[in-house]
């Protein structure tokens, strides 16, 4: 059915020459909750909903689509990122996580960011650029842990946001569906690849009591694009292999290729989902709300993303909190749909699965594997 959605504000490019750059707000666990009450909370509030109600029904294009001119661009930056990996070969090294040439991509792109952003947009965007390059190098892993989560998936989609909020990219369903289906899955297979050359660690992982060590809104978007049909169910993710025109089958076919064992084992929070959630919509409105309570709630990751500027740090006006029922959830849910999860059903099968970057061939992965001993995490 359709949903009525908030419309996503626009800022003029004339007025960002006065905003303060983003810089770290968040230090301690009241300012988490400052910023939930924020203009920047409900900006992005309101952002993912508007994307995840755009692909409701949708599949991943399997054939070349025409994208926007804006979204075209991001896909051609998003392309030379990847070719630099070619550039910067992962050294020789005994390390298990963390190899020193990852260091060396991310250096590239620091040095290369303003021109690399100043190529993306127009010229008279030029007053944004130091507003979005904070969000845009942190989207790719910390080139100091040498690391990835959740946290730097969340900088990407606040890079997409500042890029709507300045209509560079248009708030218009069309627009909102390629971001989703075109611009996200070319940056996860980046990022993938990113991953496996450089071996980067998982950054902030609870093991197997966590949905996913690295990604969170493609499990949202995709279910989301299942939400409203009957003929796939729910449990349908325990039988691969799937196809790679949904989301959260790229995400569940990425991790049985870089875990090995039962799948309820090494992800059981997922296996919990297949087995005991009855529909796409509840698992759709309850990834919401962890997201937000895994996410988007927790200090250690959002401490590291910086605010201010386009991303407000200041309270919603009282006449826009009123208008908006503040506190926004990120997805509106009719009834008490709660988040958690059914406790986790016997084994599925695992079985080799290819490869979703692209059809080039690229270095083998090493399999990960929770230790035995692990215990659920503090």
């Amino acid at each position: 059915m359709a949903r009525q959605l908030a419309q996503l504000r626009e800022i003029p490019l004339g007025a960002i020459r006065g905003f303060e750059l983003p810089t770290l707000k968040i230090q301690t666990d009241e300012d988490v909750e400052t910023w939930r009450k924020s203009r920047s909370y409900q900006d992005y509030a309101i952002f993912l909903r508007r994307l995840n109600e755009s692909v409701v029904g949708r599949d991943i294009p399997t054939t070349e689509s025409s994208p926007s001119e804006a979204v075209g661009r991001i896909m051609a930056l998003l392309n030379s990122l990847d070719a630099w990996i070619d550039e910067i070969p992962a050294q020789v090294s005994p390390q298990r996580y963390g190899n020193l040439a990852f260091r060396t991509w991310g250096k590239r792109l620091e040095e290369e960011s303003d021109a690399l952003l100043a190529k993306l947009l127009p010229a008279d965007y030029a007053a944004v650029i130091p507003h979005i390059k904070p969000y845009f190098i942190t989207s790719f892993g910390s080139f100091g842990r040498m690391d990835y989560g959740t946290g730097h998936e969340t900088s990407f989609a606040l890079f997409l946001l500042c890029l709507t909020l300045t209509r560079f990219l248009k708030p218009e369903p069309d627009e909102e569906r390629s971001i989703v289906l075109t611009v996200f899955p070319r940056y996860l297979r980046l990022c993938w690849r990113l991953q496996d050359v450089y071996k980067l660690e998982p950054a902030g992982s609870h093991g197997v009591w966590g949905l996913d060590d690295s990604s969170f809104l493609g499990y949202i978007f995709g279910s989301g694009q299942l939400r409203e049909q009957t003929e796939i169910p729910v449990s349908a993710v325990l039988h691969p292999t799937l196809p790679p025109t949904n989301l959260y089958f790229m995400l569940i076919m990425r991790i049985r290729q870089v875990k090995h064992g039962p799948f309820h084992e090494h992800s059981s929070r997922l296996h919990s989902i297949a087995t005991g959630v009855p529909n796409w919509g509840k698992v759709n409105s309850g990834l919401f709300k962890m997201y937000e309570a895994e996410v988007l709630g927790k200090r250690v990751v959002v401490q590291h993303i910086p605010l201010g500027g386009l991303l407000q740090w200041d309270a919603v006006s009282p006449v826009f909190e009123a208008a908006t029922s503040r506190p926004p959830p990120m997805v509106d849910t009719p009834g008490a749909t709660r988040a958690p999860w059914a406790t986790a059903a016997p084994s599925s099968q695992n079985v080799g699965v290819p490869s979703w970057y692209t059809s080039s061939s690229l270095p083998a992965v090493t399999p990960r594997r929770a230790p035995s001993n692990m215990g659920p995490p503090a």
